[in-house]
């Protein structure tokens, strides 16, 4: 069951968490998240799934950035959300992917007690000029039905900002 966005308000501050929470960026099933002024690329052209990958960061200018094809962006929501009794799930707005804007290549998915910033994985099919602080994404919530163990610690838990890549520690283990 996905909730409303009536419930989603009514469980602010309490099992769900957006801060900061604007109004007006609630949906009838979701709520939009914001894009952040920052984006981090991948320095090398081959990544490697067993090693950290350098990267650097770009900021976003006031008059927007341009996009380019082939090359995978990381950003982060501007938004920090904790989720407590819900699974969070993350969907592009279907104005940006109408653009040819992707925001997330397969992360979409939360767990049920994830405290952070949303990472973004974000491609484009044809350039495009992106601006810190459009509404390029929505989370919205499922109820789970069970017990559950609530995730507490993780690679991307209580995140502060945008991450790289962490697979590379799933290979120390």
């Amino acid at each position: 069951m996905i909730l409303s966005g009536k419930t989603i308000r009514e469980k602010m501050g309490r099992e769900i968490k957006i801060t900061p929470f604007n109004e007006t960026a609630l949906n009838p099933n979701s709520y939009n998240l914001t894009l952040h002024d920052e984006l981090m690329v991948y320095e090398e052209d081959v990544l490697d799934m067993r090693t950290p990958n350098s990267t650097r960061m770009i900021k976003i200018p006031e008059e927007g950035i341009i996009l380019q094809p082939g090359k995978l962006y990381l950003a982060r929501t501007r938004e920090y959300t904790e989720t407590d009794k819900y699974v969070p799930m993350l969907e592009g707005r279907s104005s940006v992917g109408r653009l040819g804007l992707f925001v997330h290549v397969c992360a979409g998915f939360g767990d049920v007690g994830f405290k952070g910033y949303w990472t973004l994985e974000i491609h484009c099919v044809q350039p495009i000029r992106v601006y810190a602080g459009v509404e390029i994404c929505q989370i919205y919530y499922h109820a789970i039905e069970g017990e559950y163990e609530p995730y507490i610690s993780g690679k991307y838990q209580n995140n502060e900002g945008i991450q790289a890549s962490l697979l590379y520690r799933d290979f120390e283990r």
